[in-house]
């Protein structure tokens, strides 16, 4: 009889227990959340973060604060994270994170070390563009005016390391052109720069650009990919335009410092995968960014990330374009 009483205690005991259990592992914020953009307002990263932070905080219960921290090519915003208290209310949108490394000789934070991955916004590839003014209808014209006046144009980048740079890398590296390479303090300034015809050519993000292609202020000559997108159905792939080689996406990764608790993690992953489902139409129609499956835990964000380190500085490497 004791040891049935015994059993009995034991099991409601449990049975009142674990909703606690449960209640303890189930993280909840409480306190507004930073989303670091380490670029200034107005870029791509900018863009996309706006588009998912609201669906997020409203499955979090706090709002996602979009914070700008610009310079270095994204590394002071990085770094930024990479230093913040792990407790999951410091968290880093960064387009570049894995171009910089690429580029930059002596980095102040591991980029795939130091950071746990919490979801991917998507993918998109670049635009080929010009001011609207530059005598060139097509990418063949304007690769053809690029080499007949070598260092007469420049081509707008989002900063040092950014896959815009890396982006027009290829550009002068593949197709052998001779053209000055501005860097500006993100994807904002530097389509900024473009609209004004400060600069005359420019590889930007399709988020960044994509309103100002639409709107006659800028003219896309190719997409940086092999098939055209739907966000932009009559501009040609660079494959169709005869731009061999000169293929390019940026990804957008959600991270937070390393040693961010599982708890954390799996809730603020939860809440941004939510928000991409939720709005990956407006996604790919307001940013040409198209989210894709296959990234929902941290190890496969991590595994992104590695890869794509290694594969842009293959390509800068082959560029001939050194560390700095």
């Amino acid at each position: 009889m004791l040891n049935r009483r015994h059993a009995l205690t034991l099991a409601v005991a449990g049975t009142l227990a674990a909703p606690a259990i449960g209640r303890a592992q189930a993280w909840r914020p409480s306190r507004p959340i930073r989303l670091i953009v380490p670029f200034a307002p107005g870029g791509s990263n900018d863009i996309v973060s706006r588009l998912i932070a609201e669906p997020a905080s409203q499955t979090l219960g706090q709002p996602i604060v979009i914070e700008s921290r610009a310079g270095a090519g994204s590394v002071i915003g990085s770094e930024h994270v990479a230093r913040a208290a792990p407790d999951g209310y410091t968290l880093l949108i960064n387009s570049a994170h894995a171009t910089v490394p690429a580029i930059v000789e002596r980095m102040p934070y591991d980029p795939v070390n130091d950071f746990v991955g919490l979801a991917v916004a998507g993918f998109s590839p670049h635009a080929l563009v010009v001011n609207p003014r530059f005598p060139a209808q097509n990418a063949r014209e304007m690769v053809e005016r690029l080499r007949a006046n070598p260092g007469q144009y420049n081509i707008a980048t989002a900063g040092l390391g950014s896959g815009v740079h890396l982006a027009a890398e290829l550009l002068r590296s593949t197709q052998r052109v001779q053209a000055e390479v501005v860097h500006y303090r993100g994807g904002g300034p530097s389509v900024v720069a473009l609209v004004a015809g400060e600069a005359q050519v420019g590889t930007p993000t399709m988020a960044s650009s994509i309103g100002q292609i639409r709107g006659g202020q800028l003219r896309a000559l190719c997409v940086l990919a092999e098939n055209r997108t739907p966000a932009l159905p009559d501009v040609p792939s660079a494959t169709e335009a005869g731009m061999t080689g000169l293929v390019h996406e940026e990804f957008f990764p959600i991270v937070a410092p390393v040693a961010t608790p599982p708890e954390i993690v799996s809730a603020l992953s939860a809440a941004f995968q939510a928000a991409i489902r939720q709005n990956g139409a407006r996604l790919t129609e307001m940013a040409g960014v198209t989210p894709r499956a296959g990234f929902e835990t941290p190890e496969q964000v991590k595994t992104l990330m590695t890869e794509m380190v290694a594969r842009y500085s293959a390509i800068l490497r082959e560029a001939g374009v050194p560390k700095q």
